[in-house]
């Protein structure tokens, strides 16, 4: 079955240009117009893969729909920013964006980002089964992509979970920005590497740590973070 992609901008033209690029990937693509209709269609039916979602759009702009659909859906989101607006695209990654393209943009490049956004989650192999990884406040479940803070299951994006589960697999290892990029998000990464920051801030608020007095996630000053938390809890 195809991915299927929606594609949310007030400009007809961008959004049948983006529509055809995608579709000509293979993509299911169906188009809105607006931050409230994508809202609507999220809580209608929630069977959306990945959405590009323009920043500029009158009514419920971009951010305010992309923080909308945050408390009730993960699902991958692009943002659409002008190539001015640096702001617009910090606050979308703090808000939960997994990746930005500026306009104007090449639409090959940003199939080549949806294709990458798409790729991030783990597969899991039937033939093999990860043991939880146990910490002390903590337990991560790989293959569940389930995470548990003081007995309670935490909601964390893909991008989230696979850059915990990065560093949680090597605990104490300190990962330089771009050894993260490497591993989250691979070769087809197009930003600059101080998003990893926006992303770690983001994870740290999910799981109820403080970069100044860290339980789980430690900053390394000039070189980049580790995961600090002790061996300990029981499944």
């Amino acid at each position: 079955m195809s991915q299927r992609i929606v594609v949310v901008d007030d400009e007809e033209p961008i959004r049948e240009l983006v529509s055809s690029y995608l579709r000509d990937e293979g993509f299911d693509v169906e188009q809105l117009v607006s931050g409230n209709e994508l809202v609507a269609r999220v809580d209608r039916k929630p069977d959306i893969d990945l959405i590009v979602l323009d920043v500029r759009m009158p009514g419920l702009n971009g951010i305010d729909a992309l923080r909308e659909l945050r408390a009730k859906s993960q699902t991958y989101v692009i943002l659409l920013t002008a190539a001015a607006e640096e702001t617009d695209r910090l606050i979308g990654l703090s808000v939960g964006a997994d990746d930005y393209v500026t306009k104007p943009f090449s639409p090959r490049e940003l199939v080549a980002r949806v294709k990458a956004v798409l790729r991030r989650s783990r597969p899991v192999t039937a033939d093999h089964v990860a043991q939880p990884l146990l910490f002390a406040g903590m337990t991560v479940y790989p293959d569940q992509h389930i995470v548990e803070v003081d007995g309670e299951v935490v909601e964390l994006s893909a991008l989230q979970f696979n850059l915990l589960l990065t560093m949680a697999e090597s605990p104490g290892r300190v990962f330089a920005r771009h050894q993260l990029i490497d591993r989250v998000w691979g070769d087809d990464f197009f930003g600059e590497a101080r998003i990893v920051d926006v992303h770690v801030g983001n994870l740290r608020k999910a799981i109820g740590d403080s970069a100044s007095e860290p339980r789980f996630i430690s900053t390394i000053r000039g070189v980049g973070y580790k995961f600090s938390a002790p061996a300990g809890g029981s499944t």
